[in-house]
């Protein structure tokens, strides 16, 4: 079981303001997710090859072309950019 000190702990990293029954009512949800995944540990993968993915993305994702043109869609988008530079739209830097 996760202690309240635990869960505290995970509050103040998240910045969370927890009330005393919300404080009750996650501990209790955190042990019991930490209790199902102890029974996962339980499960016999003995012969099972490891995957990093369950569906092959194969079949999902196309192959990145480089456009020789933009399409119209896009140059009238760019077209009516308020700041635009090298035929990309320019926007302000986030970071």
């Amino acid at each position: 079981m996760i202690t309240k000190k635990e869960v505290e702990h995970l509050a103040k990293l998240a910045r969370f303001g927890l009330a005393q029954k919300e404080m009750e009512e996650i501990q209790k949800d955190l042990s019991l997710i930490l209790d199902y995944f102890n029974l996962l540990k339980e499960v016999n993968t003995e012969g099972v090859t490891p995957t990093s993915h369950p569906i092959s993305a194969k079949p999902y994702l196309r192959k990145d072309e480089v456009l020789k043109q933009p399409s119209e869609k896009i140059q009238k988008l760019i077209e009516l950019a308020p700041q635009k530079e090298k035929g990309c739209i320019k926007v302000k830097s986030i970071l």
